[in-house]
């Protein structure tokens, strides 16, 4: 306690003989100290003695979004109670949860700059006076004006706010925005959606296919009218990044009519298997549409006609995580410390799927093929045409067996509601992936047959204390054998067979992180084990 704070207790100590007192210990961690007089003969309520700490909004959490939710300001009421605003332009992801992470109205990102030939036209500033967000600095620029700090974040697409203070520094912040708090000193100038990029509606389009895509649209796409003509450099749809059941994945670059190009991934879903792929369509655009994450690959576009179905997502310079960890030289495992980060940027992408997302998405298809890597080694989770959305009184839902051999969760198998303990199973199976660099299911030796069921030969190697040998010849790892045990045993409580004994994807994230203890899990498969005995 700080010598401020025991002065103000020290000036405020009141006596039990003449008032009632009350403690209370609230949810976000607030310890405060109310009297009321005994002999009063009104109905006052409570008065606040004191309170530890004296404002929560001030505390710093260097991990997570603070006391309030992402992209939200905390302000501290005359009570000590903290109140979580959402800034303008921007609205609760729960709007039953109050301290919850607020979501921007527009969609924001540098492919959809790209779109516009001025982006001064596309966005304005909002002033907030003594605003700031200061776990969420990207870039410093100084000495700076207060103009030139406005000016550099309109034109910086990363760029979602700019803070001004100490006379000449400017402080660049992007999505998501953490600890927003009142701090005397500063400006903020938030950036603002004035008029949306060229979309669907720039085009000549009849009222009838006007009204169809109005139902679709739950963003702003790129401009889709002209999508084949603009796609250049496919050769025809030549350049493959990769392919699943209902299509194939092409490299390609939208050119819309501007001095600059971007480069796109396309998706075009296979027109013989039409039902199937008009399903998977419509499910990816329901579901993908509905986020904004920073770990989940952005929906740019679509194009229906005929039987013809494309999607168009961001470019992924460095491929699959199936690539990164399987096509590498077995003496040569990509870094250790990478793994750990995507292993946790994957975490986090699910969170925001069950939790924190405007409707829960179940995603059923988690798998090393559909986990992709930005420029800068960023895991973004992919592929969304499995997905299950749950409306939000909703926490689980029947539906027939959906997924990949190996990532598949038991449940599936037995007719049971489906939750998001079936991500949380695949998840679990690619950490034990990411742990070794090998896949989950690999053909082997009769000598070496245990190992060919990545699930259970982790589990074989933590029983018997050899947790090393799941990373044989990976130096790094080896050096770090407690935060090996740590990471299996988090991946063995993630495959256990009965759902209930998995944690959730949050837990998972506080075990990551460190800020939870990892207990020693249980076999995954004992129903499995006795069958076979018996």
């Amino acid at each position: 306690m700080s010598g401020e704070e025991g002065a103000e207790e020290e000036d405020n100590k009141v006596s039990s003989t003449y008032f009632y007192l009350r403690a209370t210990l609230n949810f976000d961690g607030v310890f405060s100290l109310f009297k009321h007089p005994k002999n009063s003969t009104d109905n006052g309520g409570w008065t606040i003695v004191w309170s530890h700490p004296r404002n929560i909004c001030l505390y710093i959490a260097h991990r997570g979004s603070g006391v309030c939710g992402y992209n939200s300001v905390c302000i501290l009421g005359d009570d000590k109670r903290p109140t979580c605003q959402c800034p303008n332009s921007y609205s609760l992801i729960d709007p039953d949860d109050p301290y919850g992470s607020c979501k921007p109205n527009f969609i924001q990102g540098c492919a959809e700059d790209e779109l516009s030939k001025n982006r001064n036209d596309l966005y304005d500033s909002e002033i907030l006076i003594d605003t700031d967000w200061p776990e969420s600095d990207s870039v410093l620029q100084s000495p700076f004006t207060e103009e030139q700090c406005r000016k550099s974040c309109m034109e910086d697409c990363l760029c979602s706010v700019a803070i001004f203070r100490s006379g000449d520094s400017c402080w660049k912040k992007k999505l998501p925005l953490s600890n927003g708090r009142k701090e005397n000193g500063t400006k903020a100038f938030l950036k603002q959606l004035v008029s949306a990029p060229p979309s669907f509606f720039s085009s000549r389009r009849s009222l009838g296919e006007l009204a169809k895509a109005t139902l679709l649209l739950k963003f702003n796409p790129i401009c889709v009218a002209s999508l084949m003509k603009s796609l250049k450099n496919t050769n025809g749809f030549v350049k493959e990044l990769g392919r699943g059941a209902f299509g194939i994945v092409y490299e390609g670059i939208i050119n819309n009519n501007t001095c600059s190009e971007t480069r796109v991934a396309v998706k075009k879903l296979n027109s013989f298997l039409l039902d199937q792929a008009h399903r998977e369509f419509r499910n990816e655009l329901n579901s993908i549409g509905l986020t904004h994450h920073k770990n989940l690959v952005r929906l740019l576009g679509f194009c229906e006609s005929g039987s013809e179905r494309l999607l168009v997502y961001e470019y992924m310079s460095n491929g699959t995580l199936a690539n990164f960890l399987f096509n590498v030289d077995e003496k040569q495992k990509p870094s250790w410390k990478l793994r750990q980060e995507i292993a946790i940027e994957i975490a986090r992408g699910l969170v925001y799927l069950h939790e924190e997302c405007i409707t829960r998405i179940i995603h059923c298809d988690i798998k090393p093929q559909n986990i992709l890597l930005d420029d800068y080694f960023n895991a973004r989770i992919s592929d969304f045409g499995l997905a299950k959305l749950l409306n939000m009184n909703q926490s689980k839902t029947n539906t027939g067996i959906r997924g990949t051999k190996g990532y598949v969760a038991l449940e599936w198998f037995k007719n049971l509601p489906i939750t998001a303990k079936v991500d949380v199973y695949s998840y679990g199976v690619v950490l034990l992936e990411i742990i070794s660099c090998r896949r989950c299911v690999k053909e082997m030796d009769q000598e070496d047959e245990e190992k060919a069921i990545l699930t259970d030969w982790a589990y074989d190697c933590y029983k018997e204390g050899v947790v090393d040998a799941l990373v044989e010849g990976d130096n790094e790892a080896l050096a770090d054998k407690e935060k090996l045990e740590k990471l299996v045993m988090i991946a063995i409580w993630c495959v256990q067979e009965d759902p209930c004994l998995r944690p959730t994807m949050r837990n998972v994230i506080h075990m990551l992180e460190g800020t939870a203890e990892v207990q020693v899990p249980p076999c995954p498969s004992p129903i499995s084990i006795e069958y076979s005995i018996n």
